[in-house]
């Protein structure tokens, strides 16, 4: 049996994690998988993923940090894992666009300590987050084929495991290995046009820190460079803007959807 301890860390050793303590930006990956669960129906295997998020954490003269960050998932084939500019769905036989991830910004403030599971040789910080508000999507009748259902309900998991010894080394601002775990259960994307169909998507994927923009996987370092050079960096301080979701992102984009163009939407601002 592994013997862990649970402990109340500080929020610099979380910060230590996510990015850095010195306001340096730091890059997350994840590989993973998507399935369709619809009771009585077998499993469909739908999407391989592939993402990455650029973050930053700021210092507060008065504690804290602010937290900022920029991140892009993009839907593969699910044999070839070649990205999907549009899907067929099994249930409908309509093919649609496919609106890949593109959530800028998240952020958030971190000053309070957090839980974490600890032994001699790994530390690991678990979040399970539930999520249920009112669905942005739902009042207005132009999106009833889309996402119908009156509130957003989801539930991600996340696990982020480091070597104690880095995270309790004094001299670090910025833990260099960090193992990520995320597993998603939510309700069908916008873009697949699934209306009020029962069924959820869970997804199962897993990654970890990298040092910069060449160190990403190469799809999504050609999807940066091409069409969405803002993602090379993160805010240099916090934006006074809302957090960006899907379901946001879909409804603002609703009209190039249906034109059926490329998704992520060119951007060719950078900071």
């Amino acid at each position: 049996m592994v013997n862990l301890t649970k402990k109340l860390l500080e929020a610099k050793d979380w910060v230590k994690v996510r990015a850095s303590t010195n306001a340096q930006q730091s890059f997350l990956t994840w590989y993973g998988s998507v399935y369709a669960f619809i009771p009585g129906e077998p499993k469909q295997h739908l999407f391989e993923i592939v993402g990455m998020s650029v973050a930053r954490c700021i210092p507060k003269s008065e504690g804290g940090w602010d937290f900022t960050s920029r991140e892009l998932t993009f839907y593969l084939d699910p044999e070839g894992g070649e990205k999907l500019d549009t899907w067929k769905n099994p249930w409908t036989d309509e093919i649609l666009p496919v609106v890949h991830v593109a959530n800028n910004p998240v952020q958030g403030f971190f000053k309070r300590p957090m839980v974490a599971f600890i032994n001699e040789e790994l530390t690991t910080y678990k979040f399970d987050l539930f999520s249920c508000y009112p669905n942005p999507l739902a009042d207005d009748p132009k999106f009833a084929e889309y996402s119908p259902q009156p509130f957003y309900q989801a539930t991600e998991l996340f696990k982020l495991t480091v070597t104690t010894a880095d995270l309790q080394n004094p001299e670090t601002i910025s833990v260099p290995k960090v193992m990520l775990a995320w597993d998603r259960v939510g309700p069908w994307l916008p873009w697949m046009k699934m209306g009020d169909r029962q069924g959820h998507l869970i997804y199962s994927a897993w990654g970890g820190k990298v040092p910069g923009v060449a160190e990403l996987p190469l799809l999504i370092q050609n999807e940066i460079n091409t069409r969405v050079p803002l993602f090379k960096n993160a805010a240099k301080s916090l934006l006074d803007q809302n957090n960006m979701t899907s379901w946001i992102y879909f409804k603002q984009n609703f009209n190039a959807y249906l034109k059926g163009e490329k998704f992520p939407i060119f951007r060719s601002e950078v900071e």
